[in-house]
């Protein structure tokens, strides 16, 4: 699509009631326990902060003389160019590049908010996003999965499917995220119908829209309304999508017309640069805090171009290379500075934030894996993360989705809860009662403030061993990924999915139906 515009949407099925058994398998349902569910963090930790103000004024300078001098691409997609053209920017339609007045785009981003909700279809899972919160997504990408007795395979929509289940069973993931990983055997212009209908059928958890066309968008949309109701779609915010930048300094036509769709709808779009340091930005991390944030300038204040309040997310994804062999590198300290920086130009800028949360480059689940993860996961919580991106799951630089690394990480993310919350100074906490009552030389483990606070005062891990060696030895040495293994089987077996209202799945159904049945599969 060359003129930036959508195609309608096809004409609305009829909805009609499903076969019977709907009744006994609700009545199933609420037999069983229900899910529970922690709230996103409410982070009281002071941010940690890397950039003083100087710091912080000479990069926005460098990038308001970037985006002025040398500006950005904007390819393949002429509406962006006709926008930026009648909005006063300096537009070169041969190179598709748009250079811009300095304040400009710090002045449209003026009309973005600084925090939204996303509305879950069930309310009690709806999420804010920004300020002082902190929401968790599951991994986004992978074409592969893995587990420790199949090894390294495709993904299908059974593994799909799996994972939205685990996101939806797990109580500290907040959301249930995009493209958990690619179900490759289904046609690439078809398997985002069926992505968005598992996060619908599976789980009530909010989740992300497709980006890889604007008409997969607008499917996201069509569906959404489905579910939501057109007027609720367009004066709330039920998605919250990621549109990458191609960096160095390029938004592509993919891409600008997803935002341009969603944006259209009043739907939040992540605008975040894709960046491995050494190859995609200059090495040092000023320069791609630079480059960073003109990317999110210009991608965010186009939003506000297509429909001024229309919900952005201030985005980065920021890696090192090897400069001995090439490859991404995580866990390493530069890319922890490029998020503490880019967190304090996001709350500059009044916008929310997105980073990555447990990253890692190690094939297997072991022992980099878990070092590159923590060193992740750290930042992101101290740097002050509003929407962390592939928080549980990540392997292999993004290649891979674990269903063991999934489990491991989302009890990490548990953890970050507690840590999140600070230090409780309340009465309770001062413990004065316990000190009193046990004196010098005693023990706390059988008085009166122990026996009240015992079963919440520690985080229990889920996956950890901390009994005795001869325990472990006699329960068969079990290292942390087989334990994880047993973890995601019993999830899996034990799932019971949310209800959702028959008449709007036989509606979801029909729709997919006619969607696939207008045009032929295409694998590539």
């Amino acid at each position: 699509m060359t003129d930036g515009t959508t195609t309608d949407a096809p004409a609305r099925t009829r909805r009609g009631r499903g076969g019977g058994g709907g009744a006994d398998a609700r009545r199933a349902a609420r037999a069983k326990p229900q899910v529970v569910q922690m709230p996103a963090i409410q982070r009281s930790l002071k941010e940690f902060e890397v950039l003083d103000e100087e710091a912080l004024s000479i990069i926005e300078n460098n990038a308001d003389k970037v985006l002025e001098e040398i500006g950005i691409g904007f390819k393949d997609y002429p509406r962006a160019l006709d926008l930026w053209e009648k909005a006063g920017a300096t537009v070169d339609r041969s190179e598709e590049r748009v250079r811009f007045p300095r304040g400009m785009l710090r002045e449209l981003i003026k009309t973005a908010p600084s925090h939204y909700t996303q509305h879950a279809r069930n309310p009690e899972r709806s999420v804010p996003i920004g300020g002082k919160s902190t929401v968790f997504a599951p991994v986004y990408g992978p074409p592969f999965v893995s587990d420790i007795e199949k090894g390294r395979r495709y993904a299908t929509i059974e593994d799909f499917n799996n994972f939205v289940k685990l996101a939806y069973a797990n109580p500290y993931m907040h959301h249930s995220g995009g493209t958990v990983c690619e179900p490759c055997d289904i046609a690439v212009n078809k398997r985002h119908l069926d992505m968005v209908y598992a996060h619908i059928k599976y789980s009530d958890k909010p989740f992300m829209g497709s980006v890889t066309a604007p008409e997969r968008a607008q499917d996201t949309i069509n569906m959404c309304n489905l579910v939501f109701g057109e007027e609720f779609v367009q004066q709330n915010t039920v998605l919250t999508s990621l549109i990458n930048c191609n960096s160095p300094m390029t938004l592509d036509g993919t891409m600008l017309g997803a935002l341009d769709v969603y944006a259209q709808n009043n739907q939040a779009c992540i605008v975040s640069p894709f960046i491995l340091a050494g190859a995609m930005s200059p090495t040092t991390v000023t320069a791609t805090l630079t480059q960073v944030l003109c990317e999110v300038m210009a991608g965010s204040a186009f939003a506000q171009l297509v429909r001024p309040g229309a919900p952005v997310i201030f985005g980065t994804f920021a890696a090192n290379i090897s400069m001995q062999t090439g490859a991404p590198t995580f866990g390493t300290p530069e890319p922890a500075l490029v998020l503490y920086g880019a967190a304090q130009l996001a709350r500059r800028f009044n916008m929310p934030f997105r980073s990555g949360g447990a990253l890692c480059g190690s094939k297997s689940v072991d022992a980099q894996a878990a070092y590159e993860t923590n060193a992740t996961i750290i930042p992101a919580v101290m740097g002050g993360v509003n929407f962390m991106l592939h928080s549980a799951g990540w392997l292999e630089g993004g290649l891979v989705a674990s269903y063991e690394k999934f489990i491991l990480d989302c009890d990490q993310l548990g953890m970050m809860h507690t840590f999140a919350k600070g230090i409780d100074l309340s009465e309770n906490a001062q413990g004065m009662d316990a000190m009193r009552e046990v004196g010098p030389g005693g023990h706390f483990l059988g008085c009166a403030h122990t026996q009240a606070n015992f079963q919440t005062a520690f985080y229990q891990s889920t996956t950890t061993d901390n009994g005795s060696f001869e325990q472990w030895e006699v329960e068969g040495k079990k290292d942390s990924a087989q334990r994880a293994n047993a973890i995601w089987k019993r999830m899996l077996e034990e799932y019971v999915p949310p209800p959702l209202d028959e008449e709007k799945d036989v509606a979801l159904q029909a729709y997919m139906a006619e969607r696939k049945a207008s045009e032929a599969d295409a694998f590539s």
